[in-house]
């Protein structure tokens, strides 16, 4: 049984103060307000642009929920299995999460025709991706907690689990806010667009972050060999000498 560590001691504060829970708070808020987005705008946008019945825009949703539904298991199974695919996850998620809500609309600028079929394409792209990037948060955090001297514990799994609830639910309230209020001033190609800037950021970010860590580590790796063999060619005179 794991033990229960001191609440006061490891408080929600500290873990989000930390460089890589925050980066990847700031991943679920994204993520959240991506999913938020479409419901306000999504339907409205189909309804407007390809004229269907609104008991088939149930349908175009169906996309999205259906493969986030299949794949998020196969994420989370391989994150268990192998831990090193996680930071693969998180980063290539967002990269292809950003690529799809940027060819929903598609944005202007790409100069493609709006099909449904390549807007259904994109939600069920997305679902994958999302799912990519979502269920590696957990574990995630979780690690960089334990590894920053969180005791491994009840109340360590509860400050993970409010984290990880409390940005979902800001990211909830943010996308369908700002993703209506876009929608209005701009059009859902745009609003897409800005939701897809989003989180291209968080995954650009996250990138950045793991190269860092790779190279500290790298280095405080190659500093401790220099070292052992330092201390290596220490001892040898001494050995001859006796």
């Amino acid at each position: 049984m794991p033990s229960e560590a001191n609440p006061g001691e490891h408080s929600f504060w500290k873990l989000i103060s930390l460089p890589k829970v925050t980066l990847i708070a700031f991943v679920i808020n994204s993520l959240s307000a991506c999913f938020g987005f479409l419901d306000p705008t999504l339907s409205l946008f189909v309804l407007k642009k390809f004229n269907l019945p609104a008991g088939y825009v149930g349908l175009v949703f169906l996309g999205l929920a259906l493969s986030y539904t299949i794949s998020s298991p196969l994420f989370g199974l391989l994150s268990d299995k192998m831990p090193h695919l996680r930071k693969w996850f998180l980063v290539l998620g967002n990269l292809i999460t950003a690529g799809c809500y940027m060819l929903l609309g598609p944005v202007p600028v790409l100069h493609i025709q709006s099909q449904l079929w390549l807007l259904v394409l994109m939600l069920v792209v997305n679902g994958i991706s999302a799912a990519m990037s979502i269920i590696p948060t957990f574990p995630e955090i979780l690690s960089c907690a334990y590894e920053n001297g969180f005791e491994e514990g009840l109340s360590t799994l509860a400050l993970v689990s409010g984290l990880f609830s409390a940005m979902w639910s800001i990211g909830a309230f943010l996308g369908p806010t700002l993703g209506g209020l876009l929608y209005e001033k701009v059009g859902f190609e745009w609003a897409a667009a800005v939701q897809g800037l989003w989180a291209l950021t968080t995954g650009l970010a996250m990138g950045l972050f793991y190269l860092l860590e790779y190279s500290r580590r790298r280095r405080s790796k190659f500093q401790n060999i220099l070292g052992t063999e330092e201390e290596q060619r220490a001892l040898l005179p001494d050995e001859n000498q006796s």
